[in-house]
């Protein structure tokens, strides 16, 4: 929207801009805001930033030294539909408050150093990502945790226990479960406000390529945005959840990216799709490729990605709740292979994407608990470490297999390394294998360590230590 600082200033005048709203985020993913009267935004303001304790930020700073600044990214500058008031609002970038150097454990910082080091290493000019979003809708959600008390009580009009719960008359239609895909409106009752949020996204300058009903029959819905550049499309992910999020609180509902907020429903994955690009030219399609028209490019990216599988899950899907939805039977995968439109493995190539400047692979395992900054520079790091080491999947025995994993024979599947089955699994394989990580000083062992105690400690440990209401139902009678 803006090429430089001065043209912000006229904006502001000419707009009637009251307030300028600079939007960061954590180690974790989260998103965090302050906002200034538009008069104070000057030349000065745009260069140093804005002043917060970054000791209060997770995994930021230590309370000694917690001053820090966020430093607005001018091109990112979009108006905020949510204020009352004509709002401007800036994605930042985290500093030293006296130095101005960009802080290393910042999210926007690691990925603009994962873009840097691929351009560094003459491979390609430009890594395009695509995550597919898919969430949860409800109409009320009721959550309890105390010494003697741990619930959550979930409404959704559109299933079959929802409606029988809900105030609202059934007519009678209703979704029936696990089977939501695609389902037409009256059965889908959610496409206004998934047109709501397209309209506000477009608005951000973020193209949309479709959005439907997910698999969920009780309000799981998806939208498809247009793959860009790394940082760019991180950008994008955080707006795009900020308006859902926004869009369905108006309207007394509520929106979660949970990947598993329902047993036995379909979990929402955040599948990413991605290819390399070098002066414009796909270098993921070759027309003499053996295997889906894959260059040697795509297929080393590949193997660096499957290679690395088990270490990445710790930056994919780094919650406790992620690890219920990587479960045989629900799409999701669990295994490390790669196979031409197979949606149980770990790397599917879209069929469907055969011209020139189509051609990209997906990566299923990760969910929208990650930071997505560092997802997907780590994913980019991997690719690189598979490019620059020639791994041949192939080779590695990852593929492909273009059948029912599931049902494979014994001497296929032992062959087949199994994604971790939870988060201290996949904690425990990053701490093995993070070398690739380092490379260029994009990741630092600092932020290796630090991201594994943390989760250890606020995540593992915390959920392991709270009975379960199922172990009530199991244990309680013995």
């Amino acid at each position: 929207m803006f090429k430089k600082t001065d043209d912000v200033i006229k904006f502001i005048k000419e707009k009637g801009i009251r307030m300028v709203d600079f939007k960061f985020v954590d180690m974790f993913g989260k998103l965090y805001h302050i906002t200034i009267p538009a008069q104070n935004f000057s030349l000065n303001m745009a260069k140093d930033g804005i002043g917060y304790d970054g000791s209060s930020i997770p995994g930021f700073k230590r309370i000694e030294s917690g001053d820090m600044c966020a430093v607005p990214d001018i091109t990112t500058g979009r108006m905020d539909p949510f204020w009352e008031v004509p709002t401007l609002s800036f994605m930042c970038n985290s500093v030293e408050a006296d130095t101005k150097e960009k802080y290393y454990k910042d999210p926007r910082t690691i990925a603009q150093k994962a873009e840097k080091y691929l351009t560094d290493s003459g491979i390609a000019d430009k890594a395009f990502f695509g995550p597919e979003f898919e969430f949860y809708i409800f109409d009320k959600v009721t959550i309890e945790n105390e010494p003697c008390a741990t619930s959550f009580y979930i409404v959704c009009e559109e299933s079959i226990a929802g409606r029988g719960k809900s105030e609202v008359p059934s007519p009678g239609h209703k979704m029936i479960h696990k089977q939501g895909y695609h389902q037409a409106p009256p059965l889908d009752t959610l496409y206004n406000l998934r047109s709501k949020m397209v309209e506000e996204i477009e608005k951000f300058g973020i193209k949309v390529h479709y959005h439907h009903h997910e698999v969920g029959a009780p309000g799981q819905s998806e939208i498809e945005t247009s793959l860009k550049p790394l940082c760019e499309v991180a950008d994008d992910t955080m707006a795009i959840k900020y308006v859902v999020r926004n869009i369905v609180e108006k309207d007394g509902k509520t929106a979660t990216f949970m990947p598993k907020p329902l047993f036995m429903e379909a979990g929402s994955g955040m599948h990413v799709h991605q290819y390399l690009s070098k002066n414009g030219k796909n270098l993921f399609y070759d027309k003499k490729g053996n295997y889906a028209n894959l260059s040697k490019t795509a297929l080393h990216y590949i193997g660096g990605l499957l290679r690395h599988g088990r270490a990445l899950t710790a930056f994919t899907n780094p919650s406790t709740n992620s690890f219920k939805r990587l479960v045989p039977g629900y799409e999701a995968p669990v295994n490390l292979f790669f196979s031409l439109a197979n949606r149980s493995a770990a790397i599917r190539v879209p069929k469907y994407a055969t011209r020139p400047q189509e051609k990209r692979i997906e990566y299923r395992p990760p969910d929208f608990t990650c930071n997505i900054y560092y997802c997907l520079a780590a994913l980019l790091m991997a690719g690189i470490d598979g490019i620059k080491n020639k791994i041949d999947p192939v080779k590695e025995k990852f593929g492909p297999y273009d059948i029912d994993i599931f049902n494979a024979p014994d001497k296929i599947k032992k062959k087949i390394i199994p994604l971790p089955a939870s988060l201290e699994e996949a904690l425990e394989a990053l701490d093995k294998d993070h070398a690739f990580l380092l490379k260029g000083g994009v990741f630092t062992e600092d932020i290796i360590k630090s991201w594994k105690e943390i989760k250890l400690e606020s995540e593992v440990r915390a959920v392991r230590n709270r009975p379960h209401p199922y172990e009530f139902q199991l244990y309680y009678g013995i």
